[in-house]
């Protein structure tokens, strides 16, 4: 069995989910190897960036070795200024070097000038033309040795990212032609996605056996032979991974102690959409793994994935700390308005929380469904300012219920709370093509393909896309607060390497 991790994703933590397969296949006494193609493939791309006689990409080339050597250790988070300088130099070798493939490829994204990763025909032309793909030469030579040493029977690919898709079909490509014998199975939260939207139809057969949606390990379990004994929480298992390669001063380890969310009600929300039920691991077996990789893996982060970490959960962290500092998603509850509580996941190593508050306006969030109130939300931001625990906020613009005056309630908020808040994502609203509240709008066509996601649509208040960005291009950014909120976020990395840049999650730079 061959579990592989595809180009392009963020090369700063090991894939969580190709660790709990793995977790999963030892449990069961399965032998395995793991490929992260992603971190090793991006590597060798860095590492054969041609010459070149401008000025900026032979100084990216000059101090390649030293970028490298920076982000993997506390050196470039101590300096912005150099941290930027590293990850744009990085950036620039990655796209010199595939440009000549048709192809930019940078740390976190894979862009083809004619193939699109949301249409089927093109995920097929990748395959068929797998050697015009930028990460040929390394991935056939690497897989021709992994077949030399020990042929696999079966190869799963674990997509979860369109930038990750063309690089996977090329794979693939090259395995049908020489290795024409293996097994190919799909799987990974964009598989699962592209599985669950109306109408879908499989277009892979004979090119992929097997197609998987939702969690993999029991499917897995199932195509090796194995009878998976009732719902394991199985422990990840990281050990195949390459952990000492991953661009962050330590290992930031991931960890999901659920799928699917708790809260289940947003509107717009792809994980209700999908009928992704929600799955929880018993806290304490949480605990118990966690406490046994912090102990086997020594990380300096800890990342909880779930898309909203259970106030159950962090209560549980805090009556047991890991001894580690640790991040991730919570909801804007009750729970953070108790300041004791607050104190008491600083207290537990808690660095940063990532906020989904979407609006500043009372009555788009009504309509979305967040049951958040904004009054709560300023408690919360100001209990844990307190408490020492950054925060990371996310905003939404463009949904049908904001229009032009809810947009500026938001900018009012942020403006109003910007001492509180750390970090900002700014993102303009996607309509889910398969969700119920699309239904009675006026769509069309967002991204042309049988794949997408996602449908353009008639906004009932005329605050289209264009609007949206010329409001938060020329007057949101624009505010001195917020630019300088804004300024904080590291390039690329973004909220997988802010912690570092706080004093909070400094704790591991001695």
């Amino acid at each position: 069995m061959l579990l592989i991790h595809p180009p392009v994703s963020k090369p700063c933590e090991p894939p969580a989910g190709i660790a709990r397969l793995c977790g999963a296949l030892k449990h069961r006494g399965i032998n395995y190897t793991v490929l992260d193609a992603n971190i090793e493939g991006l590597l060798f791309l860095l590492n054969s960036s041609p010459g070149s006689s401008d000025t900026w990409t032979t100084r990216a080339l000059r101090h390649l070795s030293g970028h490298l050597d920076s982000l993997k250790s506390w050196e470039a988070y101590r300096d912005g200024d150099r941290y930027r300088r590293a990850v744009n130099d990085l950036n620039r070798l990655l796209k010199m070097t595939s440009s000549a493939s048709g192809v930019r490829v940078e740390l976190a994204n894979y862009e083809h000038d004619t193939l699109s990763p949301v249409r089927s025909m093109d995920l097929i032309q990748a395959a068929e033309n797998f050697e015009g793909n930028p990460f040929f030469h390394y991935f056939k030579k690497k897989l021709s040795e992994i077949f030399r040493e020990q042929p696999p029977s079966l190869i799963g690919f674990s997509i979860n990212y369109l930038s990750q898709a063309l690089s996977t079909f090329a794979m693939i490509g090259f395995l049908r032609q020489d290795y024409p014998g293996v097994k190919i199975v799909l799987g990974g939260g964009l598989v699962t996605s592209w599985m669950r939207r109306p109408h879908w139809k499989n277009h892979f057969q004979g090119w992929v056996d097997h197609l998987v949606a939702g969690p993999g390990e029991g499917p897995l379990l199932t195509l090796m032979s194995v009878s998976e004994a009732g719902d394991i929480p199985y422990r990840p298992h990281y050990d195949s991974l390459p952990l000492k390669d991953y661009f962050a001063p330590g290992l930031i380890l991931p960890y999901s102690a659920s799928s699917g969310c708790y809260w289940n009600r947003c509107s717009f929300c792809p994980e209700r959409a999908e009928g992704n039920p929600y799955r929880a691991i018993p806290e304490d077996k949480v605990i118990d793994h966690l406490l046994h990789l912090v102990q086997k893996h020594k990380p300096v982060l800890i990342h909880l994935l779930d898309n909203a970490i259970s106030p159950s959960l962090m209560n549980a962290i805090s009556e047991h700390p890991l001894g580690v500092p640790w991040y991730g998603f919570a909801r804007i509850t009750r729970h953070l308005m108790d300041q004791d509580f607050c104190i008491g996941l600083k207290q537990s190593g808690c660095v940063m929380l990532k906020l989904g508050l979407e609006s500043g306006d009372q009555s788009v969030l009504d309509h979305l469904h967040k049951g958040i109130d904004l009054e709560e939300t300023s408690i919360v931001l100001r209990n844990l300012k307190k408490a020492g625990i950054p925060t990371y906020v996310y905003l939404l613009f463009g949904t049908p219920s904001e229009g032009a005056k809810e947009a500026r309630r938001t900018f009012d908020f942020v403006v109003k709370h910007h001492e509180c808040i750390d970090f900002l994502n700014l993102a303009i609203f996607n309509m889910p093509i398969y969700g119920t509240e699309a239904r009675p709008m006026k769509t069309e066509a967002f991204y042309e393909g049988d794949l997408s996601l996602y449908t353009g649509f008639d906004h009932p208040k005329g605050w289209n896309r264009l609007l949206v960005r010329q409001f938060l291009d020329k007057e949101f950014k624009r505010h001195p607060a917020i630019a300088s909120i804004l300024r904080r976020d590291p390039p690329v990395f973004t909220s997988n390497h802010a912690p570092f840049f706080t004093k909070a999650g400094r704790m591991g730079d001695e």
